[in-house]
């Protein structure tokens, strides 16, 4: 009798190890996906950041040359 009440105990702990550790695998599997989640968010970010940067750079670099092309040409039909 002594000898089925340990292993009844024996299985009630086994069973809540078994229950801890899923919710721990569980836990640490959030976790994951939330810091891969964050992840792509930012890479996302410093990638439109950059385009952004990009973008005001050519539409500056497009007035200035077009600015300077206009002058010569006006310089050209006046002179």
């Amino acid at each position: 009798m002594r000898m089925r009440q340990s292993l009844g105990e024996l299985e009630k702990a086994f069973a809540k190890e078994i229950s801890l550790e899923r919710h721990r695998r569980d836990s640490l599997q959030r976790s994951t996906e939330k810091r891969a989640r964050k992840r792509a968010v930012d890479r996302r970010h410093k990638r439109g950041s950059m385009r952004f940067v990009l973008l005001v750079l050519a539409l500056i670099a497009t007035a200035a040359i077009v600015t300077v092309v206009m002058f010569r040409v006006l310089y050209l039909l006046l002179g």
